[in-house]
């Protein structure tokens, strides 16, 4: 009986002992976190660099006219005076100078397209001028050009020379004017010395607008 009882024994005690290894509760091994991905920074879109939108330069007028290329700093002051009814009329310019020095060829200036609306001349012609043995055509002005012109009156304008201006004298200019279009208009007329633009109080050009209505 004794073999038996210890076999019982011996296998009590590895049941015990498998039992416990059993109960004994393992910690099983955690997955291992994987992190969570988060969207890379993408760059945010940039506005496409628009041009900034460069000052258009304003469209000059109708019969307006280019400044010459030459220049006089001598100084003058003018006005325009228009009396000009719905078919005739005279527009006086009148020039003051304050210059120390004469002003050789004082001359009036202005676009000839202005002809097809309103004709401006030194004089108006007459059979009396024009026929064969008539008098004389002596007169103040000294030259009517439409350009191009002989000392270099450009293209597309009228020139009338009015004779010289002395220092601190006033030179009254009268243009016979035949209206040809009725309704407003509106100019340019410039003041030179011969081919140079004379100057305004200030250090304008002298270039005036003129408006009829």
């Amino acid at each position: 009986m004794r073999p038996f009882i210890r076999g019982i024994g011996i296998a009590g005690a590895m049941i015990l002992l498998l039992a416990a290894c059993v109960a004994v509760e393992t910690p099983s091994p955690s997955a291992p976190q994987t992190p969570t991905p988060t969207d890379a920074p993408t760059d945010a879109p940039t506005a496409a660099p628009t041009e900034s939108a460069s000052p258009t330069a304003s469209p000059e007028p109708p019969l307006s006219l280019d400044l010459p290329d030459g220049s006089d700093p001598r100084v003058v002051a003018a006005s325009v005076d228009a009396q000009i009814g719905a078919d005739e009329g005279t527009l006086t310019v009148t020039v003051t100078s304050t210059a120390t020095e004469r002003i050789d060829e004082l001359v009036v200036r202005w676009s000839s397209e202005l002809d097809e609306a309103l004709f401006l001349a030194p004089f108006t012609p007459s059979d009396d001028r024009i026929r064969d043995g008539g008098p004389p055509l002596v007169q103040p002005w000294t030259k009517w050009v439409i350009g191009p012109g002989e000392r270099g009156e450009p293209d597309g304008t009228t020139s009338v020379g009015w004779g010289p201006l002395l220092p601190g004298a006033t030179l009254a200019i009268p243009l016979d004017a035949t209206r040809r279009v009725p309704g407003p208009m509106a100019f340019d007329l410039q003041l030179l010395s011969g081919n140079d633009l004379l100057t305004f109080e200030g250090g304008g050009p002298a270039e005036i607008r003129v408006e009829i209505p």
